[in-house]
């Protein structure tokens, strides 16, 4: 539950950000409209949590819920490897991707 409570944090932040700083809509227009808005959130979201993620271990959503991501030696999993795992995320593939120890 936390970690749908961390990634609403995150995505309203991104979606906030998106609108101050882009000039987005919200909520964006329908895909089918002008797919450039939800578009821009995401690369919002996908900046926002992997350069965070990457460099600190963890977003704001994670902070804020007391959660952090983390190489097995205990640092931040670096700059690329956090910006992928969250491209993943926004297609929902680690929901139904996992370890054998439940990572």
């Amino acid at each position: 539950m936390r970690r749908l409570g961390a990634l609403l944090i995150d995505w309203v932040i991104a979606a906030f950000s998106a609108v101050t700083l882009a000039g987005v809509h919200y909520p964006p227009a329908p895909l089918d409209q002008d797919p450039s808005q939800t578009f821009i959130i995401i690369g919002f979201f996908v900046l926002e949590v992997g350069l965070l993620t990457g460099l600190v271990g963890f977003s704001i959503g994670k902070r804020v819920l007391g959660m952090r991501i983390e190489n097995p030696d205990g640092r931040p999993i670096g700059v690329p490897r956090a910006i992928l795992r969250t491209l993943l995320l926004t297609l929902v593939l680690p929901a139904i991707v996992m370890t054998d120890d439940k990572r």
